[in-house]
């Protein structure tokens, strides 16, 4: 078989649709060439996406299929919200919703939700249709546990870091979680979102800061305040804790694996004089203290409330 003739660059290393190929000048011999893979009706490539971007990815597999949107786990992973991580082997599967009526849809590499769906609950990401993170959430409480479903609720409410996310405002209010939950009474996993509703807050960086907050309250805890801005006697700024007793003079911070890069070190022996300098107590909390429903992390915290004059048994609020 003769070399087949080059595709034109911007239809290399990535997945397209037939109909752009055929749109660039790609003859429709070329398109049944062996080097080709096809990857559902009407979708072709011509090497690995492994490493290409999931927005890049998907893209032609809702060009081929009009009144689709990415959605699910799916649109999880393109907004940056919390999701599970596959297992090693695992197939990838993009989920795509539809709206309800719609005919039924069955292609490869594709989970298909069909449901309720308005226009205001889907927006575009590079020009390919997401539903929006709100509904992103609400359709996630099928599949996912109450605390699961709380961190990524955090992280929709959450105020990100412009310098660092290009972004300024958060994804959506607790308030557009509740109307969106309001607007599909019945749908499925309505239930745990509703009771996963009244446990998301404003202020959670991580889905391990929300789940420790999670376990501190459970345990019995005062119900503690998120990234709280400490101010010293002078007036000056000192630590902001990811989990702040104000009451009681203790900051709780979490440590991710990052924590043990050389930069990160410094920066938290710095954060850890702030804290004696505002005359607070400082609880470390990592990874090894989270295992077994966060045991050893409840504990630690608890006998730095105890030290500061808390005692179990006073009433607390949610968390």
């Amino acid at each position: 078989m003769k070399t087949p003739r080059r595709l034109p660059g911007h239809l290399r290393d990535r997945p397209f649709t037939v109909v752009e190929a055929v749109a660039s000048g790609v003859s429709k011999r070329r398109l049944r060439h062996r080097s080709l893979q096809t990857l559902g009706r009407g979708i072709r490539l011509q090497s690995t996406t492994a490493r290409l971007p999931l927005i890049v990815r998907i893209r032609p597999f809702l060009e081929v299929n009009e009144r689709c949107a990415a959605s699910h786990a799916t649109a999880a992973e393109i907004h940056g919200l919390p999701t599970r991580r596959k297992r090693q082997g695992e197939p990838e599967a993009y989920h795509v919703i539809r709206p309800e009526g719609a005919a039924q849809l069955k292609r490869a590499h594709v989970v298909v939700h069909r449901a309720k769906l308005f226009d205001d609950e889907v927006t575009f990401r590079h020009e390919v249709p997401v539903t929006t993170p709100a509904r992103t959430w609400l359709d996630l409480a099928e599949r996912l546990t109450i605390d699961e479903l709380v961190a990524v609720g955090d992280a929709c409410v959450r105020f990100p870091y412009p310098e660092l996310e290009g972004r300024g405002e958060p994804y959506c209010s607790i308030d557009d979680l509740r109307r969106i939950v309001d607007r599909h009474n019945g749908k499925r996993g309505i239930r745990k979102a509703r009771l996963a509703l009244g446990l998301i807050r404003v202020g959670s960086d991580s889905p391990q800061e929300t789940q420790l907050r999670l376990e501190l309250v459970r345990a019995g805890l005062p119900a503690p305040q998120l990234n709280v801005q400490i101010l010293g006697r002078d007036g000056r700024p000192g630590p902001k804790p990811d989990i702040a007793f104000v009451a009681y003079r203790v900051g709780v911070e979490y440590e991710g694996a990052h924590h043990s890069e050389q930069d990160q070190v410094m920066r938290d022996i710095s954060r850890s004089e702030r804290y004696a300098d505002v005359r607070w107590s400082e609880v470390r909390i990592s990874k090894r203290h989270m295992i077994n429903d966060a045991k050893a992390a409840v504990a630690k915290v608890r006998t730095a409330l105890i030290q500061a004059g808390w005692r179990p048994g006073r009433k607390t609020t949610a968390p």
